[in-house]
């Protein structure tokens, strides 16, 4: 089950209360204050999870609760602190507060923290409260609640390659052949409903790319039409797009007709997406359509990038597989070098 949005409850512990107690030992009469403080409540902390890719965790558990504090106790001891609630939560979550819509917090890196509600402070013992007017104080000090808050969970994918098609254009195909995910492949439109996200190996190359499969897109899907835009956000953070297209022409479809609509649904939703670089698939060329409407786009489109492939029979697999890693491997961040030191001379 793959979930990209839920709501959740939180609570920080609250803190501990503090002690009134006195010293009572023999010999020592007027042994005075010794309560200790109470302990400060457990935050409720988000980090980011490598290992993590989507939000079921929390879809089926949406109470999280910091512990409370200690409370403290005599001869000055203070009380222990509460643990946090850690919400592992996957790489691309956005946090918004459920009642005002407010965006708290993004997070984008493994390891990555945030301290989404704050433990309450643990009150003083009586000890503290100790001077040279007031000897033997009684008064201690409450602990402060925890904060509590709402909040909504989305996640944007954090993919290499986003794929993009109409249904039935041989998505959840090409997923199964060049990842290790499995989709539902079957003969109708929108057997995949819900993103799949999947790892293409590169064995001899020790790499390895992420692509995240969007489920079928339709004329007027940036107005939230059919599955809508709720799932066009999952190719937001992607490097490059992959857009896959029937050339056979299924069910009396026009492939030029439908690669400009899906540009126009791209650029509804956000322009950007049309900023970033794109790789063109011509799937089902084992097919006698195909051939003929391959030659018609490229009149069309003639400085489109083309790679023409069929996942029945995989041809052009191999070569997609090559392409996707040249070009995600010239979108990557390069590593910085650091500086070789200067060989001594004797």
């Amino acid at each position: 089950m793959f979930i990209d949005e839920t709501s959740i409850k939180a609570r920080a512990g609250d803190g501990g209360r503090g002690c009134s107690s006195f010293r009572r030992e023999k010999y020592e009469p007027w042994g005075g204050p010794n309560g200790g403080d109470g302990g400060k409540g457990g935050d409720v902390v988000l980090r980011g999870d490598d290992d993590q890719n989507n939000l079921v965790d929390f879809k089926f558990k949406p109470h999280w609760n910091g512990e409370r504090g200690e409370h403290g106790q005599g001869a000055d001891c203070n009380g222990r602190e509460g643990r946090p609630a850690i919400l592992r939560v996957p790489l691309g979550t956005v946090v918004h507060r459920l009642d005002t819509g407010e965006k708290v917090v993004e997070i984008l890196r493994d390891g990555e923290e945030f301290v989404l509600l704050k433990g309450g402070k643990g009150g003083f013992g009586n000890t503290r409260f100790k001077s040279s007017v007031t000897r033997a104080p009684r008064k201690t000090g409450p602990g402060e609640p925890g904060e509590t808050g709402e909040f909504r969970l989305e996640l944007k994918s954090m993919a290499d390659v986003g794929l993009v098609g109409f249904p039935n254009a041989g998505k959840s195909s090409l997923t199964t052949l060049i990842t290790k995910a499995r989709p539902k492949v079957a003969a109708y439109p929108f057997t995949t409903l819900q993103p799949q996200i999947g790892v293409i190996e590169y064995p001899e190359e020790y790499e390895r790319i992420v692509l995240a499969d969007v489920p079928g897109l339709i004329a007027g899907a940036s107005e939230n039409k059919g599955l809508g835009h709720r799932f066009l956000k999952h190719i937001e953070r992607c490097k490059l797009l992959l857009i896959i297209i029937d050339l056979a022409g299924t069910d009396n479809r026009d492939p030029r007709t439908d690669y400009k609509q899906l540009l126009k649904e791209l650029e509804l939703y956000d322009p950007a997406l049309l900023d970033k670089p794109r790789v063109i698939a011509a799937n089902k060329m084992d097919e006698d359509a195909a051939v003929v409407n391959l030659k018609k786009f490229k009149t069309r489109y003639p400085k489109v990038d083309i790679i023409p492939i069929s996942c029945l029979s995989e041809v052009g697999i191999p070569k997609l597989r090559k392409e996707l890693l040249k070009r995600v491997r010239k979108l990557r961040p390069k590593e910085k070098k650091s500086p070789r030191r200067a060989a001594s001379v004797s």
